[in-house]
């Protein structure tokens, strides 16, 4: 079963839908396998002037999926695709979105959220590390923002997520708010848009060249542990984990 809904297409605006709302919409390692695929197609069709990634249901993205987990070098993999494209990517997201979700949201190159949107990096309460999505995040996101979320796993909104770079923008209507960046998008030529994500991306590639198998491995450390086991179990069982006083 398609993780993934078929993609739209609409004046030169391919969109990509995540469509597994049963749970949630996390990242299995089908999903990402389907998400890498469709990307691939997008930007191998010149008449794809841009992309759309959107969701189904409450929830944009619930994080890595515990009970089907991608392989990390595929995450890494999928993320840095995303950066890489060349050809614009926009997140248009009004549910909630947890841990590895924020890794697509950071590696989106413009992204808009609705009131009904929620966020939270959620691994330290498992007993985990934003590690491997931290590549796209850390050089776009504000350094004190980054801390407090980071180690608190705090849940704040579209608001807050736009203050600290999280995302682009917050906005009620989120198709109205989309709608000129799309304009913008489509009278862009292929190559000025091309030629200019390189410049915006570079130092977020960068980030990715040098430090993306040093966070793999320190990904699956903590994956490996105990605490994690039981911060993982705890969550399935829908408990607090042992730690909590």
């Amino acid at each position: 079963m398609s993780r993934l809904a078929p993609p739209t297409h609409d004046r030169g605006i391919t969109t990509l839908t995540l469509d597994s709302p049963a749970n949630r919409n996390a990242l299995s390692a089908a999903l990402v396998d389907e998400l890498a695929t469709a990307l691939d197609g997008c930007a191998a069709d010149d008449t794809v002037r841009a992309v759309v990634l959107t969701h189904t249901g409450n929830t944009f993205c619930a994080g890595a999926d515990l009970t089907a987990p991608p392989d990390p070098h595929a995450l890494v993999a999928l993320m840095r695709q995303i950066v890489a494209v060349p050809k614009p990517v926009v997140a248009r997201v009004t549910g909630h979105v947890r841990a590895g979700g924020l890794g697509l949201l950071g590696a989106c190159d413009i992204s808009a959220a609705g009131p009904g949107a929620t966020f939270a990096l959620t691994e330290s309460r498992l007993g985990l590390a934003p590690a491997v999505i931290s590549l796209p995040l850390l050089p776009r996101i504000d350094p004190r923002a980054a801390a407090r979320y980071y180690l608190t796993g705090e849940r704040f909104d579209a608001t807050e997520a736009a203050r600290i770079g999280l995302i682009t923008l917050a906005a009620e209507e989120v198709d109205k708010a989309l709608a000129p960046v799309l304009d913008g998008l489509r009278k862009a030529s292929p190559q000025g848009l091309t030629a200019s994500k390189e410049l915006v991306t570079a130092t977020v590639l960068k980030n990715f060249d040098q430090h993306a198998e040093d966070l793999i491995a320190r990904s699956a450390a903590l994956f490996a542990s105990a605490e994690a086991r039981e911060g993982m179990t705890a969550f399935l069982e829908r408990r607090e984990p042992a730690w909590v006083s």
